[in-house]
Formats: C-alpha cells, structure tokens, sequence
C-alpha cells in the first residue's frame, strides 16, 4: 500500500470521525493528540491530515479518487463504518455519510450494508442500552447491600479480557479492533454487576471518558496503528506476518483493557467515591503496570487469536 493510499483511508476515517459533529473538545483533542503521535517516523504527516479534515478542506471525491482498486475501496469503506460505529450503532448523520461514501466509492450496495449490520451487531453486542422511556440516570444508584465479591475470579476475569483484547489487536481485520472496544465495556459492566451496579451503555462510556478513554479516538488508534504498519486487510498480510510490527499495538490494548478493568474494581468496590481526576490517575499508575505484564503473556496472547473466529466477533464479545 502506498503513501498515497493509505494518507487516503486514514483521511475517510478522520471524515468518519467527526461526521456526527458530536465528538467534544475532549476527544477531539485525543484524536488530534493520536493524529500527531502516528506521524511520527512515518512519511505520513497525520497531524495535517487532521487539520484538513477539521477545516473542511479534505473532499471525499478527491480522497476516494486515491483508491483505486475494488480491494482498497472495500477496506476504506469498512474502516469508516466501524470508525463510526466505535462508540455504538452509526446515528442518521454518521448513517448519511456512509451512505454518500459508499456511493463515491462506487461499491455495491448489497455488500456494504453487509459491512454495516456486522459492524453494528459488534458494537452492540458489549453493554446493554438504557431501557423505557425515561433516560439513563447520569450515574447508577448505590446497590442497596454490598455484594460479596470472588476478588480471584474478578481478577481472573480481567486477566481474560486483557489476553482476547490483545489477541484480537493481531489481526489483520478492521472489525477485530473495532471489537475491543465493546469488549471492555462489557468487562466493566460485569465489574460494576459483581459489585452491585446496574449500568447500562451510558453509565460504561461516562466511566471510560472519566479515565480519558474516547471510544472512537480509540479505534482511530487502533487501525491507524494497523495500517501504518501494514497489517489491515486482506490487502496488507495476514496473521503471523506482521506479529512483530503489531507487538506495540496488541501491547497497548492488552495493557489499556488490563488496567481498565482494575481501575473499576476499585471504582465501584469503593463505591464510587473516586473524582475524575484521581480516578484518570488511577487508571494512568495501572496503565504502566500493565505495559511491563505484556510480555509475560504474550504466548497466551498469540495462541488467542490463532483460534478467533472473525465472522463470530459478536457471539465472542457476548460471551
């Protein structure tokens, strides 16, 4: 894949990004800050990438006129839905864009909405959404009795979590990354029920944002990582090619997923009394304990993801 090409899906990606015109200054601010860190040793200068995207100067006719083989045009595609679908199912603006995308790219429409409900069946298959007609409280209520706890099993529990989430960050497919993302939520949503909270889809995205996770900075990440270094798609290798350039990239989600799920441990088994900015520092201490773990489980990590079955992501994520 050139320079050329791959400055040109990221650029569809960035559209992606911000195609909702939803995403807050804070995340906006991630995706900048990724932006500028994956342009590093890279002759791909992102960071400017971003800010034509932001102004509006990027157009996506002259973009997509970069790609021009089916294969190329199919993963571009593929990569903007799961892009929009990173913090849950596409909403009707996100859901115009891909429309207007996919006609510019000039792909079928039958495949593309193929594309589209594997990619929402994975988003939602993490965490429930808030049910009946009345909102989500901001926060869950105190359970009314602390639960007693298997701190071995929890902990067991994340270590698995942490491991698949690793695993699925060596595969050459766009939607594996995409399904780290409603695989740690699901981890947190299971922390926070085995302390006695009832959570839904908000209440795990308002925690993760509380600790400086945006989701969909997150997978912007994630498949800038893969592409930059030539392991996304059916174009661009496959497993145990490219295991050694991904080592970073499967490290980092190991470690993020890891320290995750300890940092809501002690969330809501101290019963939510942790403040943002103590609960981002938290997660920040854990974050750079969990890097130097990597490497002990790298082996259970690799043998993980020889057994994923990419067309069953969203059966793994439930499970």
């Amino acid at each position: 894949m050139t320079s050329n090409e791959e400055k040109a899906i990221l650029t569809l990606c960035l559209m992606a990004a911000f195609a909702d015109n939803e995403k807050d200054d804070r995340e906006r601010a991630q995706i900048r800050s990724i932006a500028e860190s994956l342009s590093i040793g890279t002759p791909l200068d992102l960071a400017a990438v971003y800010q034509d995207v932001l102004l509006k100067r990027a157009d996506l006719a002259g973009t997509v006129g970069a790609l021009v083989t089916p294969e190329l045009r199919n993963l571009a595609y593929e990569m903007a839905v799961c892009v929009c679908d990173a913090d849950g199912a596409h909403n009707a603006e996100e859901r115009a864009f891909l429309v207007k995308l996919r006609e510019v790219l000039g792909l079928d429409a039958g495949h593309a909405g193929g594309v589209a409900e594997q990619a929402a069946e994975v988003a939602s298959s993490g965490v429930p959404a808030a049910t009946g007609a009345t909102p989500a409280p901001t926060s869950p209520g105190a359970p009314a009795a602390v639960p007693s706890v298997d701190l071995a099993a929890l902990d067991t529990s994340i270590l698995n979590y942490a491991i698949l989430s690793g695993a699925l960050e060596l595969l050459p497919q766009a939607l594996a990354s995409m399904a780290i993302i409603p695989l740690q939520m699901k981890m947190v949503y299971r922390v926070g029920r085995a302390y006695g909270y009832d959570l839904d889809h908000g209440h795990v995205k308002e925690l993760l944002a509380m600790m400086g996770i945006g989701l969909t900075a997150q997978y912007v990440e994630q498949v800038g990582r893969k592409l930059l270094g030539g392991l996304l798609g059916g174009v661009a290798g496959r497993l145990g090619k490219g295991i050694g350039r991904q080592a970073a990239s499967s490290a980092m989600s190991f470690a993020t997923t890891y320290a995750l799920g300890h940092a809501a441990k002690q969330y809501y088994g101290g019963g939510r009394r942790l403040e943002a900015l103590r609960l981002r520092e938290l997660f920040g201490g854990l974050l750079a304990q969990a890097q130097q773990l990597r490497g002990q489980y790298l082996p259970e990590i690799e043998q993980r993801a020889k057994r994923i079955d990419v067309s069953q992501l969203a059966q793994l994520v439930r499970g």
